[in-house]
């Protein structure tokens, strides 16, 4: 069981207040400066949070799936790139409708898409027939394919890992799947950005609780170091986001 008052990336228990929405309320950690949700939501809510969570896959990001698709193949070529020889496996943790493994598999991946939504599992088996997605999140899957440990060139991660109350364990079975040469793309909104507005309210990546983890710079790289990750090449982001690309120390 997690701790769910213990900042993720130092355990201490030390916070103030950072920010109210509701009756929720995000903290600064006193000993590291990490901001989140206190009390996480329990692990097992993810569940009831992300049963269709875009509406009958009709609203937010499927509201425009040929830009999606276009964004998704941009980066798949670039992914490609880094990976030499033929068929190299990508897993998309948080796969939503299937845009990033679709556009994976045409780029000459051999690729797998874990998502929790089941609507937005259904919309990816309905589109993309030729993947396989896998209902649920990238612990569970890891704990049905063992044998997938050190197998993925590329693991993508987009948009996801400020979802996740239990980090540390969602951290720690990707770094379990990546091979010893295998690389992390990563992609959250960045608290730290010199863009972000000053008045938190009305940044539109500050929604608790779907929100429960705010990264900067500083924490990610601290999180990943604890799993033997190290960010090897951050990517420019205009709008208040971190892209890292990461791999094994």
């Amino acid at each position: 069981m997690i701790d769910l008052m213990a900042c993720p990336i130092c355990d201490s228990q030390d916070h103030a207040p950072f920010a109210q929405k509701d009756a929720l309320t995000v903290v600064t950690c006193r000993s590291c400066g990490f901001v989140f949700l206190a009390p996480l939501p329990q692990p097992g809510d993810s569940t009831a949070l992300y049963d269709d969570a875009y509406a009958g896959t009709t609203a937010g990001y499927f509201a425009k799936v040929d830009k999606k698709m276009r964004r998704s193949r941009g980066r798949a070529r670039r992914l490609r790139k880094l990976v030499a020889g033929g068929a190299p496996r990508l897993l998309d943790v948080g796969a939503s409708g299937g845009f990033m493994v679709e556009a994976a598999r045409e780029a000459g991946f051999a690729p797998q898409g874990i998502e929790l939504d089941p609507k937005s599992v259904a919309f990816a088996r309905a589109h993309y027939t030729a993947n396989d997605f896998f209902h649920g999140t990238v612990e569970a899957y890891l704990a049905a394919h063992p044998d997938a440990a050190e197998t993925f060139d590329i693991v993508y991660c987009a948009e996801v890992i400020e979802h996740v109350p239990d980090v540390n364990a969602f951290v720690a079975a990707i770094a379990l799947l990546m091979k010893p040469d295998g690389r992390l793309y990563l992609t959250t909104p960045d608290i730290g950005h010199w863009r972000r507005p000053k008045d938190v309210a009305r940044w539109d990546a500050f929604d608790p609780p779907a929100h429960c983890l705010y990264f900067d710079r500083s924490s990610l790289t601290r999180l990943l170091a604890k799993h033997g990750l190290r960010i090897l090449r951050r990517d420019l982001a205009l709008k208040p986001g971190l892209k890292v690309l990461v791999g094994k120390v």
